[in-house]
């Protein structure tokens, strides 16, 4: 059971930590290295601009199919936090682009595209999920 509240605990707290950061980043601009206000209408790299409703769409899927396997999910905690990583990074964006019509990417390296909380979760988890299957 404790490793089963591992997902759902990952999944709400990066989507409140998501939902946090980018209020505070839009309202505060804070002017520090690294932060870059970017309002993203597409998906990762800046692609499928403009397609917000259908990027929306994919994410709801995404997610609706994430719930409903979850029972298929392996009970070890590495791969319910991976998991948890995951769901709770799609439901983040996915909520900006249902109440703004975009994304907000505020973490800015210089040397990649501007990102956020959910982006870097869904990048985690998809690195460490395929470490974790091709390993199993």
């Amino acid at each position: 059971m404790v490793k089963r509240n591992i997902f759902w605990l990952t999944a709400a707290l990066i989507l409140v930590l998501d939902q946090i950061a980018k209020i505070l980043t839009a309202y505060f601009q804070p002017k520090f290295a690294f932060f870059h206000l970017v309002q993203n209408t597409g998906a990762g790299f800046g692609i499928l601009k403009g397609y917000t409703f259908i990027l929306a769409l994919i994410s709801v899927l995404v997610a609706l199919v994430i719930i409903v396997q979850y029972p298929q999910i392996p009970l070890a905690a590495f791969p319910q936090w991976l998991w948890g990583l995951f769901l709770g990074g799609v439901l983040g964006n996915l909520i900006d682009r249902l109440l703004r019509g975009y994304v907000i990417d505020f973490i800015d390296l210089q040397v990649w595209p501007a990102f956020n909380v959910a982006d870097a979760a869904i990048t985690i988890a998809v690195i460490g999920l395929v470490y974790w299957y091709w390993k199993e």
